[in-house]
């Protein structure tokens, strides 16, 4: 379960085909990537791109997590926000994505993890890894900096992208928007 999430979306009368006018928020959880619809505290103090604390206990703008939605349930502004959203949350998580690309490992003898991210082909991945064996890359300037034509950030953002989308076959950085919350 998430504990932080970003706000997308903040719609104060709540959706027009709603009847309980109430004002609800769409999230994006900080670890699972997880898409969100949650209520909000009266007094609460809601700006699009605010982390918010969604946990069990002692939440103070959210009052409760209404569901956990899909992609085709975003408000055509929080989808398009989406992606910044993503790109900012991929830089706070900078360590563990960076990590992800000195580890990633062959899937089969002819597919490598690296060839499921988007922009990187067997050309660029074959350099990735050639490169993290000289030494382990340190952060995402580096990546950039060691392979021409490669925005680690851009990259992993249009994955995840993907996979909200569910546009991916198997995903790795999301689970799967059909689990219940």
């Amino acid at each position: 379960m998430e504990e932080y999430a970003y706000v997308l979306e903040y719609l104060p009368s709540g959706r027009s085909f709603d009847s309980r006018k109430e004002a609800i928020v769409q999230l994006l959880g900080r670890q699972f990537f997880t898409l969100l619809e949650a209520t909000v505290h009266p007094n609460a103090s809601i700006v699009l791109g605010k982390k918010v604390y969604v946990g069990k206990e002692g939440r103070e703008d959210i009052d409760r997590i209404k569901r956990k939605i899909s992609y085709h349930d975003l408000t055509t502004s929080a989808k398009d926000y989406l992606f910044n959203a993503l790109k900012s949350l991929i830089i706070e998580r900078e360590n563990e994505f960076v990590d992800f690309i000195n580890k990633a490992r062959p899937i089969s003898i002819r597919v490598h993890t690296l060839d499921l991210l988007p922009g990187i082909g067997k050309k660029h991945m074959s350099l990735i890894v050639s490169e993290r064996e000289k030494s382990p890359f340190t952060s995402f300037q580096n990546i950039k900096d060691r392979i021409a034509g490669v925005d680690p950030v851009a990259v992993f953002a249009n994955r995840i992208l993907n996979e909200i989308k569910g546009e991916e076959r198997h995903n790795l950085f999301i689970i799967s928007q059909q689990s219940k919350y």
